[in-house]
């Protein structure tokens, strides 16, 4: 029985570690808790009596299995060679005429041995032999687990499709209408699937994929070599080069951006960061006030959109409260009575929440806790990408959320659909393979077990902006996202070095982690991205 206890201990810590660290991608109900316990139990070894030599008959060996693919079966699931086509589109009133192209980066290891095929969507302006160079910008996005699909067609491609926004629905038509935001009139594009998002898949066995792809500084390292392969395929390395990175791509950003400049002799000359999954590292709730103080100003947010209130300026004495009279009323505690309930009361005006909840919470509000409670009276749970995005609650009496994210249930058809029409149809780059728009399976099998997830990305991005002072750093945020909150990359801001102050920014926008979904916000996105390519 010691040896069963063991591998149970073992199983129950690796299964807590991989619940409290799990990034950005999704929240757990309580229902697919159970079901791993379950599975961890049920993958135990048998009782120590079965194992006796005397109660079964000694087990053949299995064969060792191949960790090599044949060539029949390389072949087998080949991709299609690259696929290109002419579009044209109207952008402040300029036709613009683009090629957008579907390909592969093959990835191989150090014995030339083929390991996986990335897949990319690139758009490139066609212009005149002796114009100017064009910069070339290079996007991913997040989860792990989540294609570039999102900042394609939601954010700064040439096509749009409306998504993540309050009233959607996964059967809603997936038509793509030509995007008034898009970058195209001041850089060409190149959006990236990792490794088991889109069509991008592994050529290796699972443990060798886990180990090449689902880890957190592998996965740094072979999208920093697409990025260089595609630079010399396409004859664009003496071009200006940015980076675009959303969500957990925000960690991404800054960590490809210093590996490429240190290691790979790629300078990326700017770096956008949407909703990034930036600090992580900024402590517990248990002591620290900071976890907090990220969450406060977001909820605060959503609350003054709901009042049609919500404003830069409306936010900055939030902002101001959140760092100062706040953070100080959490730190002195529960002894200061006085300090306490004024911060309860000061809480409670600003979220407009009830206030019972907002006591027993000790005015810190749990952002799980606050998802089911900001819409229970209406029998609805909000996102944790947006509060103010809700589906009707499908389990409204469990005591925890039971039931998937509304902004994730609502995506994954429509932007599946449109990517995949548009690549097999519109470019003609024919395959029948599935297209993972979200991969749960990475997102599962990632690599949380090291201190590299939990320590952020923020020293490479120190380090990046110092080795190359001409390089700037763009975070936008969108007010009411829980998921990566805009005041975590305030605070990072505040901690920055002086010299290194000046290259970067924080700008918000109304909505949430998605926010560029809306029209409205399509316009001021585009201004800020133009700026800091024109500052080069």
């Amino acid at each position: 029985m010691g040896r069963q206890s063991k591998v149970i201990d073992m199983s129950l810590q690796r299964l807590s570690l991989f619940l409290s660290e799990r990034g950005p991608f999704e929240a757990f109900p309580l229902k697919t808790i159970l079901f791993t316990l379950v599975f961890l139990l049920a993958a135990l070894p048998r009782p120590l009596a079965a194992q006796h030599p005397d109660s079964a008959p000694a087990a053949t060996p299995p064969a060792k299995a191949s960790t090599e693919l044949t060539p029949a079966e390389l072949k087998a699931i080949e991709l299609p060679p690259d696929k290109s086509v002419e579009q044209t589109i109207t952008v402040h009133g300029k036709t613009l005429h683009y090629t957008a192209t579907v390909g592969t980066i093959r990835l191989t290891d150090n014995k030339g041995k083929p390991t996986g095929d990335v897949m990319y969507t690139s758009y490139v302006l066609d212009h005149d032999k002796g114009a100017p160079d064009r910069p070339v910008l290079f996007a991913v996005n997040g989860g792990p687990g989540a294609s570039s699909v999102y900042l394609n067609l939601g954010a700064i491609g040439p096509k749009h499709l409306s998504f993540a926004v309050q009233g959607d629905s996964a059967s809603d038509p997936a038509a793509l209408t030509d995007n008034p935001g898009t970058w195209l009139d001041f850089t060409d594009e190149v959006f990236i699937d990792p490794i088991g998002t889109g069509f991008s898949r592994s050529l290796v066995p699972d443990a060798e994929t886990k180990k090449l792809f689902y880890s957190p500084t592998p996965d740094i390292q072979y999208l920093s070599l697409v990025i260089y392969k595609w630079l010399v395929k396409n004859d664009r390395l003496l071009d200006k080069k940015y980076l675009i990175g959303e969500s957990y791509g925000g960690y991404r950003g800054p960590r490809m951006t210093h590996y490429m400049q240190s290691t790979l002799g790629v300078a990326m000359n700017g770096l956008i960061l949407v909703s990034p999954y930036l600090n992580p590292s900024f402590g517990n709730g248990n002591l620290s006030p900071i976890p907090w103080m990220i969450t406060l100003p977001a909820i605060t947010a959503a609350y003054l959109e709901r009042q049609h209130k919500l404003t830069a300026d409306a936010m900055q004495p939030v902002i101001a409260y959140t760092e100062g009279d706040y953070a100080e009323a959490l730190i002195k505690g529960p002894q200061d009575k006085a300090a306490t309930d004024a911060m309860i009361a000061k809480v409670t005006q600003m979220t407009g929440l009830d206030p019972s909840f907002v006591r027993y919470s000790g005015g810190r509000l749990d952002t799980e806790a606050y998802l089911r409670e900001v819409h229970r009276e209406q029998g609805e749970i909000g996102s944790v990408y947006d509060s103010n995005v809700t589906l009707p609650d499908p389990f409204p009496y469990a005591p925890m959320q039971e039931s998937s994210d509304p902004i994730l249930e609502s995506i994954v058809a429509p932007t599946t659909t449109a990517m995949v029409n548009f690549i097999t149809n519109t470019v003609g780059w024919k395959t029948d393979a599935q297209y993972y728009a979200l991969s749960y399976k990475v997102n599962r099998e990632w690599d949380r077990s090291g201190r590299t997830l939990r320590q952020g990305a923020v020293d490479d991005l120190r380090e990046a902006m110092a080795a190359d002072p001409s390089m700037n750093v763009l975070v936008v945020h969108g007010w009411d996202d829980l998921s990566c909150p805009f005041m975590g990359s305030l605070l990072t801001q505040n901690e920055l070095p002086v010299k290194l102050a000046s290259q970067f920014s924080v700008h918000e926008f109304p909505g949430g982690h998605m926010f560029y979904s809306r029209w409205s916000n399509g316009e001021g996105l585009h201004a800020l991205g133009e700026a800091l390519v024109e500052k080069h």
